[in-house]
């Protein structure tokens, strides 16, 4: 296979690096023997070294094992960002249990469904009022059958709820020495649910081997651009841990190299300015929404930034004005690529020294393989330059989904996983994705691109945030509708505005037929605007009230 976009590599730096694979409890293991007593983790103002997370680690792999936990079973973290994560998510890897990841957002019966499909009947939560009613309830309707509550108040915290009646605390788990079975790369270790923008959630299995290899992966393309991490370097993590991204990106890349974790429950920008300023911040990866709030933030053209070395956007696509903003009041460059839960996330990254073009993903990573195929014939490999369907293959990517053998023969075809994002390979290799197929929309017979729409939207002045979904048209099929919310002390946008704003933008048929200004957009956990959310307004549009 020719792979063009090796061009656009450092010299030095292989496609072919290797790529050291292995496993969880290798990974930190090697971490403690090597940074023992360098910081880990620092979590409201109180430090972790890497010698006490994995005493830590350990205690809690021999209390779970002394609850019967091993191979075979599946234990589910219901948790926020705070130091219980990695411990727990360590522990059970430790044990050869599958770790499931809950998102505390989730309403009661999205949990139900993901403990039902998970197999999971063990689950460590903390005592925190966000999250704990949750897990009680998922438990009371006989989701689950183990409770594990850790005390927030351990961690700086003001206290929560407190362990409750039949429920194990976590900070108490112990146990005798225990022999942990022997783990190799190919053994499942995650069941990472899938963000679910714009359907139903399923996990993808990834194995000890796909979230090594991707950190391996990571540290490779990092090296070969000049901005590794280790010692000394000090890793933001405001991104929930229970989301791919901040899993392998930040947690496990972290750890592997010696660095230490700015652990932080929740994004606020005020925060993360203090945390870069006063904090010595040296590499922060946020989600579009995050950088759209600092860009818009009084302080950023004030604040020093000096220690940062290394800012990144993933998770969702980034609006190119927002790209450009950021660099003319920072005078630095963001960087970002785009990857999948389904390839832990590695995938691609920006050119260094390239101005992206609209839609511009980058090239793909060391080890990982991409290419272009006709989305009605995902056998056929499309010629650079026309569109298709994006797919995907490397030691990151992910087996397939849990239980779903017939979701499982869409998505794999001659080896490779078909992405479901609709883009395009240029001659010297840089990808770039127009939208997702699940959201193209057919308007007149045109195939026509939110993303695309979304973009030349984000170019007013005046707009925060957009999204874009398809609407029933009586006459063209499918029409654009477009969802934004204004930044603060802007005047009214109307529909006349914007399609005036747009015209030489877009073409006729990609222009918006109706418009929605509200406060605020919804997001997923993640930071991602919530299009399903949207989606399911127009499917079934609330009553007005008489």
């Amino acid at each position: 296979m020719t792979r063009p976009w090796e061009v656009h590599y450092p010299p030095g730096l292989s496609w072919g690096a290797p790529l050291p694979e292995g496993t969880l409890p290798d990974l930190l293991a090697r971490a403690t023997e090597r940074f023992g007593a360098e910081p880990a983790i620092d979590f409201r103002g109180r430090t972790l070294t890497y010698d006490e997370l994995s005493h830590r680690v350990g205690r809690v792999a021999r209390g779970l094992a002394a609850l019967g936990i091993g191979p075979g079973d599946a234990v589910a973290l219901l948790l926020p960002n705070t130091p219980v994560h990695p411990i727990a998510f360590f522990a059970v890897a430790t044990t050869g249990a599958r770790i499931v990841h809950l998102t505390p957002l989730d309403p009661v019966r999205a949990i139900l469904r993901k403990l039902a499909d998970s197999g999971a009947r063990t689950l460590i939560t903390t005592d925190l009022p966000g999250v704990l009613p949750h897990a009680l309830a998922a438990l009371h309707e006989g989701g689950y059958d183990r409770l594990i509550v850790a005390e927030d108040a351990e961690w700086g915290g003001p206290g929560g709820a407190g362990i409750p009646a039949k429920a194990l605390s976590f900070g108490a788990l112990d146990g005798p020495a225990i022999h942990p079975p022997a783990l190799g790369p190919s053994d499942l270790a995650l069941l990472q649910y899938t963000g679910g923008t714009t359907g139903p959630a399923r996990a993808a299995m990834l194995s000890h081997g796909n979230l090594t290899s991707a950190v391996s992966i990571y540290n490779a393309w990092n090296r070969g651009i000049g901005r590794p991490i280790g010692p000394g370097s000090r890793m933001m993590c405001v991104l929930p841990l229970f989301h791919i991204y901040a899993l392998t990106a930040v947690m496990l890349r972290t750890f592997e190299n010696g660095a230490l974790l700015l652990l932080r429950q929740r994004f606020d920008a005020d925060a993360a300015l203090d945390d870069i300023e006063h904090g010595g911040c040296t590499h922060f990866a946020g989600v579009p929404t995050m950088w759209i709030a600092l860009v818009n933030h009084k302080r950023i053209g004030k604040a020093d930034l000096s220690s940062l070395k290394v800012c990144s956007s993933g998770g969702a696509a980034l609006p190119p004005e927002i790209l450009s903003r950021f660099s003319e009041l920072t005078g630095m460059t963001l960087s970002g690529g785009w990857g999948m839960t389904e390839t832990a996330p590695a995938g691609t990254n920006l050119v260094p020294g390239r101005s992206p073009g609209s839609g511009e993903i980058g090239v793909p990573l060391p080890g990982v393989d991409m290419d272009v195929v006709a989305v009605e014939a995902p056998s056929r490999i499309l010629t650079p330059g026309d569109i298709g369907e994006l797919r995907i293959r490397g030691p990151n990517v992910t087996a397939g989904y849990w239980q779903r053998a017939d979701e499982n023969t869409v998505a794999f075809r001659d080896g490779w996983f078909l992405t479901g994002d609709i883009g395009a390979m240029s001659a010297d290799g840089v990808f770039s994705i127009v939208d997702r197929k699940k959201d193209m929309l057919i308007s007149s017979g045109f195939n026509v691109y939110p993303r695309a729409i979304e973009d030349a939207i984000h170019e007013h002045p005046d707009v925060l945030e957009a999204a874009v979904i398809g609407v029933p048209d009586a006459y063209r099929g499918q029409a654009a509708k477009a969802f934004v919310a204004l930044r603060e002390g802007a005047p009214a946008l109307t529909l006349d505005a914007l399609r005036a704003f747009l015209a030489d933008k877009l073409g006729r048929h990609e222009m918006p037929s109706a418009l929605e200004v509200r406060d605020e957009l919804p997001h997923t956990s993640v930071g991602k605007l919530a299009k399903r959310e949207l989606m399911a307004e127009i499917a079934d549009p609330p009553s007005n009230p008489t």
